[in-house]
């Protein structure tokens, strides 16, 4: 990549200026690897090659997901182990989720049992300092210390939470165990977005634990690194083909399979209804197609169009839009496809779609997550809008209406 000068350098990595563009920097990932705020460093020949492949293609998921990254391109081989990214100023905190109990939580809580699974999840703070051995540190704390203010902190555990669920569901569908994860985040320095808190740092076979089966003996991550007892060339080989492994399954995270959605309306009549449907749907991403056949006045259509869809797309599913359920009917016995019914609220259908073919597609899922996070965002911030209306004293001699 066109880099300039570097700016900072740390463990594993290493972080230039882009040539021309300020608010913008190059990571390169070096081939170090290390454990115990560095107490232990070895090198591991095409390390950085690995680390950087599965970061971009972690990165590249979230991006799909509709999830805020600095992730710009980059990562691939023919990158020399480089990203592109959006500048940030790093907030110097580690968030830690935890799906199941392992680490450092089961020494810090004697009473929760190894390998127990933790939900709703345990969402950690730590603050960043090598010489500390990163300390954990709470909410309050970091607001009170100004590292974050309050929206900041709500926004990091949601968006860590959020960023948990998406990469489990990648890895269930490969039969692995996400265990925990560690990201950081920071604020856009420049751009249209300044000032926006972004998913930032690195996301690699560094930052998680993974159990292929749910069972640790099989891990493939970092802490095959830290549980040597001698580190000679033989160890670093199979922690190195493990990392391989790794890049490999993360390379098949972000693709999208989305499907077709056959929007069927009953008359002309649902012309705007089924507009408005494929509208929300397209908003998800979901390709779609539209067509008007009547179960009473062209029942020989419905079934011929039936046969020429499912014949056509591989993973197909029908929306019914009536009001009588007529064509809903007809449509599920003539199809083996799933069909679903509009009931008028069409963000409600696209998220019962979204959720149906989030069960095989990792990008669906994330964003019916992200879907459903900004619901309840928009419930929570109307709230809070009526809190702060009723704090407002009423003038002397006001009429209440």
């Amino acid at each position: 990549m066109n880099k300039g000068i570097e700016i900072a350098k740390g463990k594993t990595k290493v972080l230039y200026e882009a040539a021309g563009s300020p608010d913008q920097l190059v990571v390169a990932q070096t081939d170090q690897i290390s454990a115990g705020d560095g107490a232990r460093r070895n090198e591991i020949s095409g390390k950085g090659r690995l680390a950087a492949q599965t970061t971009a293609r972690v990165f590249r998921l979230l991006n799909l997901c509709g999830l805020p990254t600095h992730y710009l391109n980059g990562g691939e081989d023919d990158d020399n182990n480089e990203m592109l990214v959006r500048r940030c100023n790093m907030i110097p905190l580690e968030v830690v989720v935890r799906g199941v109990a392992a680490g450092s939580f089961v020494k810090r809580n004697p009473g929760v049992q190894r390998g127990a699974l933790m939900v709703p999840r345990v969402i950690e703070f730590f603050y960043k300092d090598d010489a500390a051995h990163d300390p954990m540190i709470t909410p309050d704390a970091i607001v009170g210390n100004g590292i974050a203010n309050p929206n900041e902190v709500g926004v990091m555990t949601e968006l860590a939470r959020l960023t948990f669920e998406i990469l489990s569901h990648a890895w269930r569908k490969r039969d692995v165990l996400l265990v925990d994860l560690k990201i950081e985040f920071g604020r856009l320095t420049g751009g249209p977005d300044k000032g926006q808190l972004v998913i930032a740092d690195v996301i690699d076979n560094d930052s998680w634990r993974i159990w292929p089966q749910g069972r640790e003996e099989l891990m493939l991550d970092k802490q095959m690194y830290r549980n040597l007892d001698a580190v000679d060339d033989a160890a670093l080989a199979r922690v190195k083909t493990a990392y391989e492994e790794v890049a490999d399954l993360v390379g098949t995270f972000p693709v999208m399979r989305p499907g077709m959605a056959a929007v069927v309306g009953d008359s002309p009549d649902r012309s705007d209804a089924i507009n408005a449907v494929v509208a929300s749907l397209q908003q998800l991403g979901l390709p779609t197609v539209r067509h008007v056949a009547s179960p009473s006045k062209t029942p020989g259509y419905v079934l011929q169009l039936v046969q020429q869809l499912e014949a056509t797309f591989a993973r197909l599913f029908f929306v019914a839009v009536d009001e009588d359920g007529s064509l809903r009917a007809m449509l599920d016995s003539a199809s083996s496809s799933p069909v679903l019914h509009w009931r008028g609220d069409p963000q409600a259908l696209a998220l019962d779609c979204a959720k149906l073919l989030g069960l095989e597609d990792t990008v669906l899922y994330g964003r019916t997550l992200l879907m459903q996070a900004n619901a309840r965002s928009a419930v929570l911030h109307a709230d809070a809008m009526l809190q702060q209306q009723a704090q407002v004293p009423t003038p002397q001699g006001a009429a209440l209406g």
